[in-house]
C-alpha cells in the first residue's frame, strides 16, 4: 500500500506541482501567451486545491482514501489532456483549475490524511516513507516531461502524463487501497490508543497552522524563484543551478535519517529541527554567499522533514479521530498562501532586489516560535 501510494505521489507531483518548472517556457514560445499569465495558470492550480482541500478530508474521514486519490489520478488526467487541447488562455486556466482539484485530492496532504485513518498512532513510519517516494518526483519527472517535451511538443508531453496518470497511477490506487470504508484495525490496543485531549486544542490548532503556511510560504517562494535569489548573491547562472540541484538529495537524506533516529522523538522535535535547519540555512546563504553549497544542503534538509511534519504533528497532537478531515482544514490556509507566492515574490523580488532574501530568512526565523510554543502542549498533566 505504501509503496501504491509513494508511487502515485511521484507521478501524481511531477504532472501538477512541477510541471510548470519545465513546460512554462515552451507554453509560451508556442502559444505566444505571456510567460507571467502561463505561470498564473499553476497559481490557480494552487488557490483551488486549497479551496477543496476540506470538503477532501472530509470525504477520506467519510469514506476512506480510495475514492479521493483515484479521483485526484482522474481529475489530473482530464486537465492535463484539456491543457493539450486548449486553444485559448481562458480554456488553459479551465484546466488548471481542474488539475488543481487533483492537487487537492491526491498530494501529500489527503495521502497522509489516507495513512492516518488506516493506521493511527502507526501511521509516522509509512508517512515518512512515501515522502521518500515524493521526493524523487523532480528527478523522474523534470526529465521524463522535458523528453516528451522534446519528441511530442508541450502538447503531447501533457497527453502523455495524462496516460501515465489513467493507465498506470488510477489502477494502482484502485488496487493497493482498501474500498471498506472502515479503518483498519490495529494490532494491539497500545496502538489504538488515542492521546490524552489537549488542554489548550485551540491554541495548538492555531499554532500548527500558521507554522505549516509560513513553512509553506518560505519553501514555494524556494521553489519558484531560488535561481534569482542566488543570482542576488553574486552567484553565476550555471553555479546557481548545480546548487539548487543539492536541495533533492538533501530532503531524502533528511527523511531518511529521521525514519531511522527520529522514531523516538515527539513529532513537535522533529517540527522544531525542521524550522531552525531551514532558517540556519537562509541566514547561511545571506551572511557568506561562499558558503552556498552548505547554505542549500541545510535547508533542503530542514524542507524535507517539513514534509513528514506535515502529516505526523497533527496525528500526534490531535489523534486519529477526524484526522481526515483536520488535514484538509490544516491544507487550505497553506495552499491559498502558496497559491499567491509566485506572483507576490517576483514583484518583492523587483521591488527590493537582494533584500527579498533578507525578507525571507525574517519569516524563516518567525517560523521557529509556534514549533517553540507547541512543545509544552504536547502533552497533557496526568
Amino acid at each position: 500500500m505504501v509503496g501504491g501510494i509513494g508511487v502515485g505521489q511521484i507521478i501524481a507531483w511531477g504532472s501538477s506541482y512541477y510541471l510548470i518548472a519545465v513546460l512554462a517556457d515552451p507554453i509560451a514560445r508556442a502559444t505566444g501567451w505571456s510567460l507571467p499569465w502561463v505561470v498564473g495558470g499553476a497559481s490557480l492550480g494552487f488557490l483551488v486545491s486549497g479551496l477543496v482541500s476540506p470538503r477532501v478530508g472530509r470525504l477520506i474521514e467519510a469514506r476512506g482514501g480510495r475514492p479521493a486519490l483515484a479521483a485526484s489520478a482522474a481529475l489530473l488526467a482530464a486537465g492535463l489532456a484539456l491543457m493539450a487541447a486548449a486553444p485559448s488562455l481562458s480554456v488553459y486556466y479551465a484546466a488548471w483549475a481542474i488539475v488543481g482539484a487533483g492537487m487537492g485530492a491526491g498530494l501529500y496532504d489527503p495521502a497522509f490524511a489516507t495513512l492516518g485513518r488506516l493506521y493511527g498512532a502507526q501511521a509516522r513510519g509509512a508517512i515518512t516513507q512515501v515522502t521518500l517516494f515524493g521526493g524523487f518526483a523532480s528527478t523522474v519527472c523534470w526529465p521524463l516531461t522535458a523528453l516528451m517535451q522534446t519528441h511530442l511538443g508541450w502538447r503531447g508531453a501533457c497527453l502523455g502524463l495524462a496516460a501515465i496518470l489513467l493507465l498506470a497511477v488510477l489502477p494502482l490506487y484502485l488496487l493497493v487501497l482498501p474500498d471498506d470504508p472502515a479503518p483498519a484495525a490495529p494490532r494491539d490496543h497500545a496502538q489504538a490508543a488515542e492521546p490524552p485531549p489537549l488542554p489548550h486544542r485551540r491554541l495548538a490548532l492555531a499554532l500548527v497552522a500558521a507554522s505549516l503556511t509560513i513553512a509553506s510560504v518560505v519553501m514555494t517562494m524556494v521553489a519558484v524563484h531560488l535561481l534569482t535569489l542566488l543570482r542576488d548573491r553574486g552567484i553565476g547562472l550555471a553555479q546557481a543551478v548545480a546548487l539548487g540541484a543539492l536541495i533533492g538529495p538533501a530532503q531524502v537524506g533528511a527523511r531518511l535519517i529521521e525514519m531511522v533516529a527520529g522514531r523516538a522523538a515527539h513529532p513537535v522535535w522533529t517540527m522544531l529541527v525542521s524550522t531552525v535547519t531551514v532558517a540556519l540555512g537562509l541566514a547561511l546563504l545571506v551572511a557568506d554567499a561562499h558558503a552556498a553549497a552548505a547554505a542549500i544542503v541545510l535547508y533542503g534538509a530542514g524542507s524535507g522533514i517539513r514534509s513528514i511534519v506535515r502529516g505526523t504533528v497533527p496525528l500526534a497532537l490531535f489523534g486519529q479521530r477526524g484526522y481526515a478531515t483536520l488535514m484538509g482544514r490544516l491544507a487550505m490556509p497553506s495552499l491559498v498562501a502558496q497559491a499567491a507566492v509566485p506572483a507576490l515574490g517576483g514583484l518583492l523580488i523587483a521591488r527590493v532586489g537582494e533584500h527579498a532574501t533578507l525578507l525571507l530568512v525574517g519569516a524563516a526565523v518567525l517560523n521557529v516560535v509556534p514549533a517553540a510554543l507547541l512543545l509544552p502542549l504536547r502533552r497533557t498533566p496526568r
